[in-house]
C-alpha cells in the first residue's frame, strides 16, 4: 500500500452505529461528592439572588416613598408659600409690588411645570435648585426671613 495515496472511504454506517457511545457505565463513587460543591453553590445564588432582588424591591420602594414625600412637601410648601404672599400683594397698590408680584408669578410657572410624575426626568434635581433660588429672592424682595425646614417634610406619614 503506497503512503502517499488517499486514504479509502470508510464503510457506510448504520443508523445506529452513528451514535455516540454511552458514558461511562461505571461512574465514579466520587463524582457526587466533587459535584456538591457546584450545584450546592449554584443553588445557594439562586436562591440569594432572589431574596436580594425581592428585599432590593422593597427597600427601594420604601426609599422612594420617603424622598417623594419630602420632594412634595417642599414643592407644596412653595406653591402655598406663593399663592398666599400674591393674594395679600395683589390688594395692596404699590410701585414695589409689581416686581415681587413678577417673581412671584415667575415662582408660581415653576411649580406648576415640575415633573411630579417623572422621577425620572435628568432636570428633577436642576429644577428643584432653581425654585429654591427663587424662593431665596422672593424672601429678599419681601424682606422676610425663609422658613421652610426640610426635617419637618421628613416627620409627614401617609
Amino acid at each position: 500500500m503506497d503512503p502517499l495515496a488517499a486514504p479509502a472511504p470508510a464503510p457506510a454506517s448504520s443508523p445506529s452505529s452513528s451514535r455516540r457511545p454511552d458514558p461511562d457505565p461505571d461512574p465514579d463513587l466520587f463524582d457526587p461528592i466533587v459535584l456538591a460543591d457546584d450545584e450546592f453553590r449554584g443553588k445557594g445564588y439562586r436562591e440569594g439572588f432572589i431574596e436580594g432582588s425581592q428585599f432590593g424591591e422593597t427597600e427601594g420602594r420604601r426609599y422612594g416613598l420617603a424622598n417623594g414625600a419630602k420632594l412634595g412637601s417642599e414643592v407644596s410648601f412653595y406653591k402655598g408659600f406663593t399663592i398666599t404672599w400674591k393674594s395679600l400683594l395683589q390688594n395692596n397698590p404699590d410701585t414695589k409690588n409689581s416686581k415681587r408680584l413678577k417673581v412671584l408669578n415667575s415662582m408660581l410657572e415653576m411649580v406648576h411645570s415640575f415633573p411630579y410624575e417623572d422621577p425620572t426626568n435628568d432636570r428633577l434635581q436642576e429644577d428643584l435648585e432653581k425654585m429654591r433660588a427663587k424662593f431665596k429672592q422672593i424672601c429678599s424682595l419681601l424682606n422676610i426671613q425663609p422658613t421652610f425646614h426640610k426635617e419637618k417634610a421628613a416627620a409627614m406619614s401617609f
